[in-house]
């Protein structure tokens, strides 16, 4: 970096000490920003607050006691922690520089776990010296240099004391790893248990050192209880500490919700006799959305609507850069457990001021569409008023009074609001027919519970009600988006990248196996996508094409760049509906305030600026979170199964690998894996392009999307695991398999030595 700069006049921003971390490589000492930015010793005090800022927000990594790195920066090599597994099993790493762990989460690149000749093989907990490369796709793999040794790996679990045969305690214990992909217990030692107690929810951190041994049981240290087993929300406990998801406020974000005061006409346009009604979940708390429509009475649109949509207004309550601004930035979203809410918003904004509450005046941001008969929309216009929701509804509800079943609350709403609202969604509907957005079907499932305990799971019914929000939602968020680009003002995109060339080769690869196929040269569209899932539909393999087309998608991204959304079709959409629980929503409502000058609260220089930071970061936390709900769903649900031992379930396989057979189980929807031990006495190949696991010697396969019975092995709370036994029969070779040569040979494990039966005299199915 430059030495010795002179002072500059230039103002001292965050986006500027940034971009000096970048140039000099994603990482650098305190004194080398302070030269390269030309800062003088008035500064100084100014650029440390600037970087604890960043620090806090999670935009930098700490380094060293001064020195900082990019977190979303990744130098050439470096010693890196083994963190984690993937669902495939597959090993995670991250940087370790000399004050912790920094930067994203990178894979291991294929083969690099089984370490070095003369080297045990690397898993979680080790610490490697890695080089940093890019594969085909373009994303960040770490390949394995030398095998350095332990980390300090912190191991979440629950701690099980020794006791003796008249279950007194005595010495140490063990911990259960939480993790299912942490495979083996941690054992602690006396004095390492601290004040830890039977049922303990721990966090063990993995002791290092010459004298452990690199295979055999590892020890740990104990280092903080949070919790115990027994909680009835100790599943929700465990993916919150695990992945990182703050429960509560600072001092300062309270402080400031409490002092929120309820809104006035002021700066408002007065909304309050229009007959909007939120339609929500049964048990929702916070209600972001309300809705109304009415025939347009214009004579040069006959047949057409004109829909409202209001939106609560936080951009009001949460300020830029305010204690309640920094906490929602850094959460990024709400997190939704099957038993609670970690919320973005305190409870006071989110359930009450900021939620469209029944008869009460709150302040939204506000679309009217207008569409004609052929559900296209000619014009929207965006007003800042003051509402009154006319009524809260369920989607059950409102389903059945359309349906003819109209209770006490709905039958007054029927005819004015309700019929109204379905008629102007019918009309929207055409054109959503004619966009072609993907259809792929994946149901949803709610866990029941009762007295703190699991009860069941259902599958939650899809009426036309969701899909009536659902729709003026994408056409409201499409509304900000285009005013913005109008406007030429910045915003945060919603993007969804069309599939890679590497997955659409696969598919097209895949598709001549299930006797479908996929025309190269043709350009890739949804509506292709949904040709092939309407062929499907009369098809055995309904369920493998479905899971392949959905795996064929990319990830939808927050982004500054636009490049369209592919699975909804849209040329330009923003997230503009859900400001309460997405922060995304957030900077669009400011965005929108500042373009349409309807305040002087909207998006500041500063904050535009920060759009790709702020993009980058609430895409991690958007999938930081579907990792913790899934994680907490599937810990109910194993303790739901864990005295259903020995039942058997029917089931399809959901995922092919190496090692075995994922499963999802009908019932509760509830994922397990099928080692491969369980499959048949020869040895199985993993098929990627025809996505099964295929019999080397006979040809027999288990494929993707495959209906199958399963008998429930294991079942594991603490960690989510369920293992399963495959009861059904594999399916007959595919047309045109070919024995290998190397089938002959002796290879891989053989199930007869596991006392396993080739024919359980199942159906094959």
């Amino acid at each position: 970096m430059a030495k010795n700069r002179p002072p500059t006049n230039e103002p001292l921003t965050r986006e500027r000490v940034l971009e000096a971390i970048r140039k000099a490589g994603g990482k650098a000492q305190k004194r080398d920003i302070a030269h390269d930015l030309g800062i003088g010793p008035d500064q100084k005090k100014e650029l440390r607050g600037i970087l604890r800022e960043l620090e806090e927000s999670g935009a930098l990594g700490r380094t060293g006691r001064k020195s900082y790195a990019d977190a979303h920066a990744l130098p050439e090599s470096g010693v890196m922690d083994i963190v984690d597994r993937d669902h495939d099993g597959e090993l995670l790493a991250r940087m370790r520089g000399p004050e912790g762990l920094f930067g994203p989460t990178v894979r291991l690149a294929p083969g690099e776990a089984r370490g070095r000749k003369g080297e045990p093989a690397v898993g979680v907990g080790d610490r490697v010296l890695a080089k940093i490369t890019r594969n085909d796709e373009g994303e960040h793999e770490a390949r394995v240099v030398k095998r350095l040794g332990q980390s300090a790996h912190q191991v979440l679990g629950v701690f099980r004391a020794i006791k003796d045969d008249r279950g007194r305690r005595f010495g140490g214990g063990r911990v259960v790893p939480a993790d299912r992909k942490t495979r083996h217990d941690i054992l602690v030692e006396p004095q390492d248990v601290g004040d830890a107690n039977e049922g303990d929810l721990v966090l063990v951190e993995l002791r290092i050192g010459q004298n452990e041994r690199a295979h055999g049981p590892k020890r740990g240290t104990i280092k903080e209880i949070i919790g115990k087993e027994s909680d009835p929300r100790a599943a929700s406990i465990l993916a919150m500490h695990t992945h990182g998801i703050m429960p509560g406020f600072t001092p300062e974000e309270n402080a400031q919700a409490e002092a929120a005061q309820k809104p006035t006409l002021k700066g408002r346009t007065d909304l309050r006799k229009l007959p909007l009604i939120t339609i929500d979940p049964e048990d929702a708390r916070d209600h972001d959305d309300a809705v109304f429509a009415q025939p347009d009475d214009e004579p040069n649109n006959k047949g057409g609507w004109r829909v409202w949509v209001a939106i609560a207004d936080v951009a009001a309550y949460v300020t830029t850069g305010s204690a309640l601004d920094r906490g929602a930035w850094r959460r990024g979203n709400s997190t939704y457990f099957p038993d609670r809410v970690a919320p973005m918003l305190p409870e006071s904004l989110s359930a009450d001021l900021c939620s469209l509450r029944e008869n009460e005046d709150r302040a939204c941001l506000a679309v009217e569409m207008v569409f004609d008969s052929e559900g296209r929309k000619k014009s929207h216009k965006f007003t800042r008023g003051l509402m009154r929701s006319a009524a809260k509804l369920s989607y059950e509800q409102a389903q059945a009074a359309i349906d003819g079943k109209p209770d006490e609350k709905t039958g007054p709403l029927l005819e004015p609001i309700l019929k109204p609202l379905w008629a102007a969604h019918a009309c929207a509907w055409k054109g959503r027919e004619k966009r072609q957005p993907l259809e792929i079907d994946a149901p949803e499932h709610k866990i029941i519970f009762k007295d703190g305990k699991v009860a069941g799971v259902k599958r939650r019914e899809r009426f036309d009600a969701h899909k009536l929000i659902e729709e003026f939602m994408i056409q409201a968020n499409v509304c900000a988006a285009e005013t913005l680009e109008q406007k030429q003002r910045p915003q945060i995109y919603r993007i969804h990248d069309k599939p890679s060339d590497t997955k659409i080769a696969a598919i097209s690869d895949f598709l001549p196996t299930v006797d479908m196929a996929w025309s190269k040269g043709q350009v890739v569209t949804a509506a292709r996508f949904n040709r092939i899932l309407h062929l499907a539909e009369q098809s055995p393999n309904k369920d493998i094409i479905n899971e392949v087309v959905l795996r064929t998608q990319s990830q939808a991204v927050y982004a500054p760049d636009n490049i369209g959304h592919f699975g909804l079709n849209l040329a330009r959409y923003s997230h503009f509906t859900s400001p309460i629980r997405r922060y995304a929503d957030v900077t669009i409502h400011r965005a929108l305030i500042r373009a349409l000058r309807l305040g002087d609260d909207g998006a500041t220089d500063a904050e535009e600026k920060r759009y790709e930071e702020t993009a980058q970061h609430i895409s991690e936390t958007e999938r930081t979170s579907m990792a913790a709900e899934r994680d907490a769903t599937a810990r109910y649900i194993s303790s739901f199964l864990a005295d259903r031992i020995g039942n058997e379930f029917e089931g399809r396989v959901t995922g092919v690998t190496r090692f075995g057979l994922f499963i999802r189980l009908d019932e509760t929807q509830a994922d397990g894996l099928a080692p491969i031990s369980t499959l048949g006495n020869e040895r199985w190949v993993h098929d990627e392009t025809a996505h099964a696991l295929v019999g080397e010697q006979s040809g027999y396969r288990y494929p993707l999307g495959m209906r199958v019975e399963v008998r429930l092995e294991e079942a594991t709370p603490i960690s989510g695991g369920l293992v399963f036994a495959v009861m059904t029969d594999p399916l007959p070779p595919a047309p045109g398999w070919k024995k290998s040569r190397q089938s002959n040979q002796t290879r891989g494990f053989d199930r007869d030595r596991g006392g396993g039966k080739k024919h359980r005299g199942k159906k094959r199915r």
